[in-house]
């Protein structure tokens, strides 16, 4: 009889069942607590193995509307609202509407340089938000003259702890906001979880890696990430031994409780000897398979595992027709429906050179998984150029109904503020004309 899954909540992509759940108490009594994580992960990749469509793998475009709402504006020359990345909140909203909750900083207009995280909450659907909330444990913490701060968060589902875990870079600023390098491993990643009942953070905590000299600088920072059937999470990191030399990155699984991040092991590193190397990667999961992008200073790329840790040789994102995507020194992030595979990024040639590193407008679209490549024909407009850039922004699958995509306006040019743009926080809803199976149940 085939099997079909419910997939876990989480903010990006997960899948569960309780088959998988089943099979691994069967197996645990017989197994070592480090044998049974990797069958653990084996069985869910063998069981969910038999959820895959036996339809036409040719590719089919998938249908979907874009809605567009601005959430905030503020632009008085101190600072710009930034970084807005959502995760949702199941079972918490009224009515069964959609309840969210997005981390935002303080962008303090100077390269880099960020406040302590804030917050927002929506409980029906995204009409009604909370205005900002800095709550003190997601504040700067002083260290003498230094000011260690979070930032380049993401917020995910956690749903094995019913919690909210938001991960970023861990950051050591001057009074005059300098990135510094001044104590062993300054550069590494910091967490907070969120209790979405008691409606309160825990305090900001560093992630502990193991002590070989090519973590002395790692970051998972503007990461998406994904949940594991059996409650481990997989963390896209960018590391080198100094902050000086092109960045490696790798995938890292850790145990996670609701409380605390424990490393587990790590996968192959994957190397580019160009500028800084490979910075900012994401993950999903689609179709039985993991997909990783990554931001290199000329061009991104991609590659896939067939087990979410070793990774095949990473290749440039081009459209199908064979030219190259245009997408560099930015980030790239991942829209999934159990129907189709989504690209979201900034690209040049859109008319838009008077764009700083052409980061403006914000795309989608859809991915061939068969050849990798982006279908140009798919290729539609999440957020319009408006003279400010679009380049640092995250995505959360909401409800089978929606995913929601979040960006700020950059105005850091005279150009951009000269131009239409106010500052704006968007959020632009992909409302799916198939229900997703992939995202959270209410």
């Amino acid at each position: 009889m085939r099997h079909r899954f419910e997939p876990h909540p989480n903010s990006v992509i997960a899948f569960y069942s309780d088959l998988h759940q089943a099979a691994l108490t069967k197996v645990a009594i017989m197994l070592t607590p480090s044998l049974m994580t990797r069958v653990s992960l084996g069985l869910a990749f063998m069981f969910f193995a038999l959820d895959v469509r036996g339809e036409d793998a040719t590719f089919q475009p998938l249908d979907y509307e874009i809605e567009t709402q601005k959430l905030l504006e503020h632009d008085d020359g101190h600072f710009l609202w930034f970084h807005p990345r959502l995760a949702p909140l199941p079972g918490m909203g009224r009515d069964g509407k959609i309840a969210a909750i997005m981390t935002i900083q303080k962008h303090l207009h100077r390269s880099d340089f960020y406040s302590g995280l804030s917050y927002m909450t929506t409980y029906d659907g995204g009409k009604v938000w909370s205005g900002t909330i800095r709550p003190e444990e997601l504040s700067w913490v002083s260290d003498g003259d230094v000011n260690v701060s979070a930032c380049d968060m993401t917020p995910g589902w956690h749903a094995p702890s019913e919690t909210v875990l938001a991960v970023g870079a861990e950051v050591r600023y001057s009074a005059d906001g300098d990135q510094l390098s001044d104590i062993k491993r300054a550069h590494q990643t910091s967490y907070a979880v969120y209790d979405p009942k008691a409606r309160s953070w825990s305090t900001l905590r560093r992630v502990n890696m193991p002590e070989d000299d090519k973590f002395d600088y790692a970051r998972s920072a503007c990461a998406q990430w994904l949940t594991l059937p059996d409650g481990t999470v997989l963390l896209p990191f960018y590391c080198g031994e100094t902050d000086k030399q092109p960045f490696n990155v790798m995938v890292v699984r850790f145990r996670f409780d609701g409380k605390d991040l424990e490393y587990i092991e790590h996968g192959n590193e994957m190397k580019l000897d160009v500028v800084r190397g490979l910075v900012e990667p994401s993950i999903t999961f689609f179709q039985n398979k993991f997909y990783l992008t990554l931001r290199n200073d000329k061009k991104g790329y991609v590659t896939t595992s067939e087990d979410g840790l070793q990774y095949e040789p990473i290749k440039t994102w081009t459209f199908d027709d064979g030219t190259e995507l245009g997408s560099y020194n930015t980030q790239q992030h991942w829209a999934t429906h159990q129907d189709g595979l989504f690209l979201c990024y900034t690209r040049s040639g859109a008319d838009n050179d008077h764009i700083f590193r052409h980061r403006a407008p914000l795309f989608i679209a859809q991915v061939n998984p068969e050849t990798l490549q982006v279908v140009r024909s798919t290729e539609r407009v999440l957020v319009p150029e408006n003279g400010a850039t679009l380049g640092n922004f995250g995505i959360s699958e909401m409800n089978s109904a929606e995913t929601w995509v979040t960006v700020s306006e950059g105005i850091f040019s005279k150009e951009a503020k000269e131009s239409a743009a106010t500052g704006a926080t968007w959020l632009t809803r992909i409302k799916w004309k198939t229900p997703n199976s992939l995202a959270p149940k209410p």
